[in-house]
């Protein structure tokens, strides 16, 4: 069975709402790369080298990073010169499928949802620079756990960026949710501290910490990170439990980039790719995850507070690639 067909039949199983979701979210990217596909497709009645260059130029334009795509054009030519296989469509099919396994043998198998831990609080850090939207990525996460039954805790650790401590107290008063603050440009592992240890006096079951997200001095952020997961530990046990980076999908390649910094600096469980119904490069979750090894565990789809969705692959490839 093909995988377009194979996409198709579970996607069909799934929940519908959910996969119109990713149907609406990734037009932009849709329309970049499926319907450039299509076109290239209906240009060839048999594929050739020159078709290959071209394949290769879109998935490039799709932001799903040079290596890969390197890679995917290779393993793909070699399979349809010992398979045969010139008929556009069915090579087209192959690199689907390449893109489905690139993704999904990287690392071993991935859980999405924060695993609880079963004593006292489970701590998450999110690290992320200005204007990727990660104040309200946080709001979403901790919205998304409190509909799950969650006591849930917030604690203002970005002390040094503008606003960050008011905008985050404005999602707590909308969400009702407790959130711990400290005086503006004080020590950001000194509040991280205090929100550690009131997230275990109050009984919390996920305490969400807003990171630091400057990267202008590495050394200063690698400092201040290690030292927030410090004082956090010496409170709760084995926490932090979870690092999410947020990154935004309309950076493209900036995104990847700043992964990789972060990446020297705290050791990071996951990606929440933020905007992604403004982007036209959707193929930015499959570079993140084959250049850096970190899975993409939550996906911003819209504006809404329910748009934030659990990163599904066979979703993710269906909105990008099938979908009309």
């Amino acid at each position: 069975m093909g995988l377009f067909k194979f996409l198709k039949e579970k996607i069909s199983k799934k929940n519908v709402q959910e996969t119109e979701t990713y149907v609406s979210g990734m037009a932009k990217s849709r329309e970049n790369f499926a319907n450039k596909l299509e076109e290239l497709t209906k240009r060839y009645k048999e594929v050739n080298q020159e078709y290959f260059e071209q394949l290769e130029e879109i998935l490039i334009e799709a932001d799903v990073g040079v290596s890969l795509t390197l890679r995917i054009i290779e393993e793909v030519i070699t399979k349809s010169k010992q398979q045969g296989i010139k008929d556009p469509a069915a090579i087209n099919e192959l690199v689907v499928d390449k893109m489905f396994v690139g993704y999904a043998t990287k690392g071993g198998n991935i859980t999405n949802e924060i695993q609880f831990v079963s004593e006292g609080p489970t701590v998450l850090l999110v690290a992320g620079v200005n204007g990727v939207g990660k104040t309200t990525s946080i709001a979403k996460l901790a919205h998304r756990y409190i509909k799950q039954g969650k006591k849930v805790m917030l604690c203002a650790a970005d002390t040094f960026r503008a606003g960050a401590v008011e905008q985050l107290t404005i999602w707590a008063e909308r969400l009702k949710c407790p959130i711990v603050t400290g005086k503006p440009e004080s020590d950001p592992a000194s509040v991280a501290y205090e929100g550690a240890r009131q997230a275990r006096l109050q009984n919390v079951d996920l305490l969400i910490v807003d990171t630091a997200g400057r990267l202008q001095n590495k050394v200063n952020l690698m400092n201040e990170l290690a030292k927030i997961s410090r004082v956090i530990s010496k409170e709760i046990p084995n926490a932090p439990h979870e690092a999410f980076l947020i990154i935004d999908a309309t950076t493209g390649q900036n995104g990847v980039l700043q992964a990789k910094q972060f990446l020297e600096c705290i050791k990071l469980t996951g990606i929440v790719i933020t905007k992604m119904d403004g982007t036209s490069k959707g193929g930015i979750i499959l570079a993140i995850r084959d250049e850096l090894g970190i899975p993409v565990r939550f996906i911003g789809l819209g504006e809404k507070m329910d748009d934030l969705e659990e990163f599904d692959l066979d979703k993710y490839l269906y909105g990008l690639c099938l979908a009309k």
